[in-house]
């Protein structure tokens, strides 16, 4: 099952990071997603990752802190950090920068 569209709104304007780094990545997202609506279980996901402060977010992404990425019990999150981490890949010059 999809989420509202309005639903989906609100998690893109959340996905607007103060790291343009996460900005960028955040936006490759949306672009791969297209006009598919997320799953409940990827909105889920999305959201519980948002909840991380940036520099967090952003280690986790970048593989830099990997310590975070383990306390993501939850499947669906799991697979979205990798999804975004595979995005991520082309930007990793700024995963020192962010430290």
């Amino acid at each position: 099952m999809n989420i509202e569209r309005s639903h989906q709104e609100r998690l893109r304007w959340r996905c607007r990071r103060a790291l343009l780094e996460l900005d960028i990545v955040f936006q490759r997202l949306w672009q791969s997603q297209g006009e598919i609506a997320l799953s409940k279980r990827e909105a889920e996901a999305l959201e519980e990752l948002l909840a991380l402060e940036d520099h967090a977010l952003w280690k986790a992404i970048c593989g830099c802190y990997t310590a975070e990425a383990a306390r993501f019990p939850n499947k669906a999150t799991q697979e979205l950090l990798e999804r975004l981490q595979l995005l991520a890949r082309n930007r990793s010059e700024f995963c020192n920068e962010a430290d």
